[in-house]
């Protein structure tokens, strides 16, 4: 059993090609609901069913770490945006996690009792990256992305599209939040700072990000409500899941 204070943040990943042995893909099958199961049949592609396996695995297990929970008990619902969240079993901590995945890289973020949000991208996808921001982020983000040599503007396109990410799903919201309306600002000081349209109503000292490199073809984003306090630690942990003796 591990334990998590309220000041600190575990950031758990998981490299899909650690986890291709069948006797543990065949217990990952085990720890699936039913309504998971369908949903892992339902994509048409073997890469696609692998990661939805390994994601549904990285959550239960890793929540098994702070609770005494079997990984096959945990239930889950959805909030009107999407965002799942623990519904039982009863009693345990007030854990709140976030999870992402991309081609070959998946993550899950865990704090108690505070949003969160991570989000992990392969940067090797074909993009239009400088089209992608001018159509989607805030003009002080497309002004800064065009400002740097060309070379650089791919990599920091992904650092903006993550962050981002990170943050509308610690809002709970998605893309019910315009990204147009929220500027980060990477340039300004060794913390990374984001402004906000007054639309939004939020509080930029309320919230703290990260960034992070786990592989030389992955960028990854966390984004927790700190609520003004001092930061959070955030503690990476790479894991295998069952593996690494949970």
């Amino acid at each position: 059993m591990l334990t998590i204070g309220p000041g600190a943040a575990h950031l758990w990943y998981v490299f899909c090609d650690s986890a291709r042995d069948e006797a543990l893909l065949e217990a990952y099958h085990r720890l699936m609901a039913p309504d998971e199961a369908a949903q892992q049949a339902r994509f048409l592609f073997a890469e696609n069913r692998h990661e939805y396996l390994l994601t549904r695995a990285l959550v239960r297990t890793v929540l098994s770490k702070y609770a005494d929970v079997a990984p096959e008990a945990w239930s889950f619902v959805r909030n009107e945006f999407g965002r799942p969240q623990i519904a039982g079993p009863p009693g345990v901590p007030p854990i709140r996690f976030n999870l992402s995945n991309t081609r070959g890289l998946i993550a899950c973020l865990v704090a108690l009792d505070r949003d969160v949000g991570v989000d992990v991208e392969d940067t090797e996808r074909a993009s239009g990256a400088v089209d992608i921001a001018e159509r989607f982020f805030s003009p002080g983000e497309v002004r800064a992305l065009r400002a740097l040599p060309p070379e650089r503007q791919r990599a920091r396109f992904f650092e903006y599209w993550t962050l981002k990410e990170s943050y509308i799903k610690a809002r709970g919201m998605g893309l019910a939040i315009p990204l147009d309306q929220f500027s980060f600002h990477l340039d300004d000081g060794p913390a990374i700072g984001i402004s906000f349209d007054p639309r939004l109503g939020d509080d930029r000292s309320a919230w703290q990000f990260a960034l992070y490199q786990p592989s030389a073809r992955h960028t990854m984003a966390a984004a927790i409500r700190s609520g003004g306090g001092p930061p959070l630690s955030i503690e990476l942990r790479e894991t295998v899941p069952l593996r690494d003796g949970g």
